[in-house]
C-alpha cells in the first residue's frame, strides 16, 4: 500500500517528518493490515514496526467515535506507553482521535474515570489493563484492533498469560503481534484466537 491510500492528515504528518514512501516492512504489511488480516510481524529492531502500528491504527480509525476504544495496544511499561503515545500524537495531528495510556504508576480510580469519558486508542501494560477490565472500567465491545508492540516482553512477569486472557472477552477483532523473533509459545495463540493469522518475517 502506498501512502497515496492513507487519510490526508496522516499523509501530511508523515511528509512533515520526512517519511515520503513506505519502507520494505510497510510495503509488505500495510495493505494486509488495512484489509483486516491478523498477523505475527517478525522483523529486526529499526525495521519500522512501531511506525507501521501508528500508521495502520490512525488510517483505520480515522476519527473519534463514541466512547469505547477501538484499538488496544499492549506495551512493556509506562515508559514505552508514553513514548508510543507521543508518536501517535505527532502523526494524528489534524484528526480528533483520542489516545489514552494505562499503566501501574497511575491512580486506578482516576484511570477508570478518564477512560469512561471516552477514547479511541488505549495503550496499556497487561497488568493494568486486566485490573481495569475486571473492575468493569473499560468497554471492549467496539474493539477492532488488538496489538502487541515488541512482544518479547510478554515472556517475563506473567505478561503472556495476562494478554492471553483479554481475547476471551472480545467477539471479533484483528490481532497484530510485532516481535523481533517468533517464539514457540505464540503457537498457543495460533491454536485459539489467532488461528487464521499469517506470519510475516523480514530478515
Amino acid at each position: 500500500m502506498s501512502f497515496k491510500k492513507i487519510i490526508e492528515p496522516l499523509k501530511d504528518n508523515l511528509q512533515r517528518n520526512g517519511i515520503i514512501k513506505p519502507n520494505p516492512l510497510q510495503t509488505e504489511i500495510l495493505s494486509k493490515i488495512k484489509g483486516g488480516k491478523s498477523m505475527f510481524v517478525i522483523a529486526p529492531k529499526n525495521a519500522g514496526k512501531t511506525t507501521s502500528i501508528v500508521i495502520s491504527v490512525i488510517n483505520k480509525l480515522k476519527e473519534a467515535f463514541e466512547d469505547a476504544p477501538r484499538a488496544l495496544i499492549f506495551v512493556k511499561d509506562k515508559e514505552e506507553a508514553l513514548k508510543l503515545a507521543e508518536i501517535f500524537n505527532t502523526y494524528k495531528r489534524g484528526t480528533d482521535l483520542r489516545v489514552y495510556c494505562a499503566y501501574e504508576e497511575h491512580n486506578m480510580e482516576l484511570q477508570r474515570e478518564e477512560l469512561y469519558l471516552g477514547t479511541d486508542i488505549v495503550i496499556a501494560t497487561p497488568k493494568r489493563l486486566n485490573r481495569i477490565f475486571y473492575l468493569n472500567g473499560i468497554n471492549l465491545n467496539l474493539l477492532q484492533m488488538f496489538i502487541v508492540e515488541d512482544a518479547d516482553f510478554l515472556f517475563r512477569n506473567n505478561h503472556f498469560a495476562e494478554v492471553t486472557r483479554t481475547p476471551e472477552s472480545i467477539s471479533r477483532c484483528q490481532y497484530l503481534v510485532f516481535s523481533d523473533k517468533f517464539d514457540a509459545r505464540f503457537e498457543r495463540w495460533q491454536d485459539t484466537f489467532m488461528h487464521l493469522s499469517e506470519i510475516i518475517e523480514l530478515e
